[in-house]
Parts: C-alpha cells; structure tokens; sequence
C-alpha cells in the first residue's frame, strides 16, 4: 500500500447539489458569533480526531490564516496537556471531543456543565451545530478520500518533492 490512498471519487463533482443544504449550514455557523480562531480550533480538534487529512490540512491553513501561532496549532491534538488555551477554548475542544466521540461516552455531564459555564446554552447549541457541521465534512471527506489541499500543491509544484513526501508517510 502507497504511503498515502488514492482518492475514491470527487463529491464536489458526483453529487454537488447534495453539498447544498452542508454549504448553507457552514455559512450559516460562521453567523452565530463564536469567533472565527474557536470555530477553526473545533474543526481542526474534529477532524484529527476523525483521521481527515484534507480537513486537517485546511483548518490548520486557516487558522495561519487568521493569524494563530504555529505552537497553538501544532498543540490542538494535546490541547489539555499545554498553556496554549484558555478555559473557553479547553471547554469547546472538550465539547468537540466529547460530542465527536459520541458512542463513547455520550457526553459526560462534567463536560456539559463545564461547555454551559463557558458558553451558556444558546451559545452550546451554536458550538455544537459547528462541531456536527465538521463532522458532516469529515464524513463526506475521508470515505472518498479527499485529498489535502497542500499536498496538491505541493504535488503541483514538484512531482518528484511530493512522491518523496508521500513516501515517508
């Protein structure tokens, strides 16, 4: 096996008016406030833990972006072992975990209580319909294996430079 998958098909391109009512959900959660670094945080915490390469790719992209240091976002994965987040960001990335891994725990009431203090309740649901977007994204990306932005790029660039990356994977 290569050291990367081969993409499965192009959604974009098979079903594009499925990935209307998806499109309109992200636009309408960039409207509800929580600020543009804690939505990319949730999705970028989401999608490692859902092995989404193209999504991991992209919302780490997007928080350079918007300016995030590289220790923050390098630190996502390990956010409660480090001094990168403050007690709003740590309750979000606790609330993406726990409302990602579902079946795991059913989000615990320690965890609610500690999203609720952090957010209050309109806010949570708001939090939550960012975390079960990217899920939605995730979903979408890993069975049909989308392929991430940068390693396209970089494939683009210099052929030989991204088969050599691709195979230390």
């Amino acid at each position: 096996m290569p050291g990367h998958a081969a993409p499965r098909l192009d959604v974009l391109k098979v079903a594009p008016k499925d990935l209307e009512p998806v499109l309109s959900l992200e636009k309408y959660i960039h409207t509800l406030g929580l600020g543009e670094p804690l939505v990319e945080l949730v999705k970028l915490r989401a999608s490692q833990i859902n092995g989404c390469a193209f999504c991991v790719d992209m919302h780490a992209r997007r928080l350079r972006e918007l300016g995030e240091p590289n220790e923050r976002i390098d630190a996502v994965a390990a956010w409660s072992e480090g001094p990168f987040f403050n007690d709003r960001e740590r309750a979000a990335l606790a609330w993406t975990e726990s409302v990602t891994l579902l079946s795991q725990d059913h989000v615990p009431d320690a965890v609610f209580e500690t999203a609720r203090a952090q957010f209050g309740e309109a806010e949570l649901v708001h939090l939550t319909l960012a975390v079960a977007t990217i899920n939605v994204w995730n979903r979408l990306a890993v069975p049909f294996r989308a392929v991430p932005e940068g390693y396209q790029r970089l494939r683009q660039a210099s052929p030989s430079r991204a088969e050599s990356a691709s195979s230390k994977s």
